[in-house]
This record gives structure tokens, C-alpha cells and sequence, in this order.
């Protein structure tokens, strides 16, 4: 057992992408970098910007490996055969140099840097500096590394990462490529842990990676640790009960009993629903923006060009899209005008619970409001 875990090694690792075309959800990014490559278009210094976990750090070292690839296929992807890959692919690499700026962000650690960058590679083509979180670096670190990025050697490439592209100075942003990244859609998520569960042999529920996507909010990389959580309290398969448990989540179940003891204006089952739901230690702002999430899915459901945009499985959709016939236009748009309004002032009340009580109470009698508003109309 002891030999297991030492040889453990994260998903997130085991499956980083080693050439451009294995990058998740960054074909603008990946395709223009492959075309600068190929025309010689490819700048002193670029900053890779966007969330935490969508694969720029990845990208960097790709790049790096394939700025020195003796076998650099027509298309701009690094080989992965020759020495030069092979040793950048185990980070042992001379010619490539990881400096994260979280931890090393004085003005001592850029002045080491530049008097790195003076020297030529002793073989390959370039020297290949990535800085990660590059918006850590402090004032003076910044002003020490000015001069090197503005007038850098031929041989060296400098490739920023951060997630904070609005802290960086305009002076370093205007001497830079600029590549934003985008966050990982839901689809090309679950479209990765699927891969990932086929190769490691793992049984598994649609719905509940859709949770672990979705849960990861746009990182992969969140949503690999997040499956790997999983597995290690499952084994060998993901069932959706196992995933809400292990990750706290609330079954949309909950939800869709809601809003028909909604439409049958049946409140004493709301409040005991709702008594349930905090029983089990689900916070009650949380549950508020659950539920206004569930009618903004309704909604989406109303028109058949919009049910595109829920990213769930097909079988879920399935029940939104019943339950969205039952419910009309007016009381959505009210529904969620009413969610919306108790959600800006949950902080701020004294009684919370009260406070998504009275919610509830408007919504049971919301499609009852309506008729009488509607009866009004017609007798005027």
C-alpha cells in the first residue's frame, strides 16, 4: 500500500498535455502560437492571461519545447522524440527556466534573472524564461526587469503567466504578445473526464461528472483534483449520490420539488422541504442562488434555441424541459425578479432564515397573484 501511494501521481499531471493539439478548450490561443511559429512571428515576450487551471502554464512549457525542437513537425508542434523534448518534457532542460513570481518576486530575484539571460544556450536555439503569476512581482522587480524585456537578447523568449492581467504595468503589457485564455466549458470538461475514466478503466455516471464540471468552475485543473477526491472515496466508479455527498452539493431534486409545490401553491411542503434542506448544513444563501439558477434554467427551456445554453446532461435537460411547459412566461420572469431582489439583501438580514422564508412564501403564492392580476386587467 505504502508503494501505491508514493507511486500516486495526480491527474492533473498525468494528463497535462505535452503538445498544442492536446490542449483543452484553446484552439484561438494554441493555433495562433503554431502559426508564429511556423512564419517566425513569435515575439521576445508574450503574457499568457486568463483563470486559474485552463492551461497556460502548460502552454508555456509546450511552446518552450517546441521553440528548441530539432524535429519541429509543419504544423508547429515539438516532436517529443528528440533530446531537446525529451528533457524538456522532464524538466531537466537547461535551456528552460521556471521562475514563480508568488514566491520569488523581489528585486533580487529579476536581477539574477538578467544576469542568466546574458549568457547564449550552450545548444539549442533559445533560452525560454516562463514567469508565473507574473503580476506578484513587486515595484522595484518590475523596474529591474524593464530594461531586459525591452532590449533582450535574440536567443532569449520571456513568457509571463497571471491570472491578474489588470495588475500588471502598461510598460511591461505594451513589450508583450498578449494571449488571453478562456475557461473551460462544461462540455470540453465532462468530454475529458470521460476520456480520462475510459483510459483508467473507471465506471461512470454522466450526471455526476457534469456535477465535478461544474463544480470546477472553468479550471480543469480544479475539476482533476476534484475527481480524484472522488475516486479515492469511490474506487473504481462515479455515481452521482456519491459525487453530492463527497462535494456538498444540493440534488437538483430538491429544486424541481420545489417549483411544483410552487405551482400547487403548497407552502406548508415548501417550508418543510426548505427545514429539510438546512437540516442536512446546506447554507441558505447558497440555496437561494440554487434556486435562481433552476428558474433561470426554466426559462432557457421556453424557447428551443436557448435550451442550448443549459450544459448538463441530456437526461437532465429532459426534466427541465417538462417542467418548463408547466410553468408560464410571467411567473418566471416575477420568479426570478424575487430571487433576485431577496438575494441582494440576504446578507444584511438579521434573520436569514426568515428572510428566504418570505421568499418562498412569495413564490408558493406568486402564480396566484398573477391570476388576480390578470382578472384586474380584464374587468378595466
Amino acid at each position: 500500500m505504502e508503494q501505491g501511494v508514493i507511486n500516486f501521481t495526480v491527474s492533473a499531471r498525468k494528463y497535462r498535455p505535452a503538445t498544442f493539439s492536446t490542449v483543452l478548450g484553446q484552439e484561438p490561443v494554441t493555433n495562433s502560437l503554431k502559426n508564429a511559429i511556423k512564419s517566425s512571428h513569435l515575439g521576445h515576450a508574450l503574457l499568457f492571461c486568463g483563470p486559474r487551471g485552463v492551461g497556460k502554464t502548460t502552454c508555456a512549457r509546450i511552446l518552450a519545447k517546441a521553440l528548441n525542437c530539432e524535429n519541429l513537425s509543419e504544423d508547429g508542434e515539438p516532436c517529443g522524440i528528440c533530446n531537446s523534448c525529451v528533457t524538456a518534457q522532464n524538466q531537466q532542460s537547461f535551456n528552460i527556466y521556471e521562475l514563480d513570481a508568488a514566491s520569488n518576486n523581489s528585486v533580487e530575484d529579476i536581477r539574477a534573472l538578467n544576469d542568466q539571460v546574458r549568457f547564449a544556450p550552450q545548444s539549442g536555439k533559445y533560452k525560454v524564461y516562463i514567469i508565473d503569476e507574473v503580476h506578484m512581482l513587486s515595484q522595484a522587480a518590475f523596474n529591474a526587469f524593464l530594461k531586459t524585456l525591452e532590449e533582450p537578447p535574440s536567443y532569449a523568449k520571456f513568457i509571463l503567466a497571471t491570472t491578474e492581467k489588470h495588475k500588471i504595468l502598461p510598460t511591461i503589457l505594451s513589450r508583450c504578445q498578449v494571449y488571453d485564455f478562456r475557461r473551460i466549458s462544461i462540455k470540453y470538461a465532462i468530454e475529458q473526464l470521460i476520456d480520462i475514466c475510459n483510459k483508467e478503466g473507471i465506471s461512470y455516471e454522466e450526471t455526476a461528472l457534469h456535477i465535478i464540471a461544474q463544480k470546477a468552475d472553468g479550471a480543469m485543473r480544479d475539476a482533476l483534483s476534484i475527481f480524484d477526491r472522488v475516486i479515492s472515496f469511490t474506487g473504481k466508479s462515479i455515481n452521482y449520490q456519491d459525487v453530492i455527498q463527497q462535494l456538498n452539493v444540493l440534488d437538483y431534486d430538491y429544486y424541481f420539488k420545489l417549483c411544483d409545490y410552487f405551482l400547487a401553491s403548497d407552502l406548508a411542503e415548501v417550508m418543510l422541504l426548505f427545514n429539510e434542506i438546512l437540516d442536512k448544513g446546506f447554507d441558505a444563501g447558497h440555496f437561494l442562488t440554487g434556486i435562481s439558477e433552476h428558474i433561470r434554467n426554466l426559462m432557457m427551456c421556453k424557447n428551443a434555441n436557448t435550451t442550448q445554453l443549459l450544459e448538463m446532461s441530456e437526461g437532465t435537460q429532459v426534466l427541465y424541459i417538462d417542467q418548463a411547459k408547466k410553468f408560464n412566461l410571467d411567473w418566471i420572469i416575477s420568479g426570478l425578479n424575487i430571487i433576485n431582489q431577496f438575494d441582494v439583501n440576504f446578507k444584511t438580514a438579521r434573520n436569514q432564515r426568515l428572510h428566504v422564508e418570505m421568499a418562498l412564501m412569495k413564490l408558493c403564492y406568486l402564480h396566484q397573484a398573477l391570476t388576480v392580476e390578470e382578472l384586474i386587467e380584464k374587468k378595466n
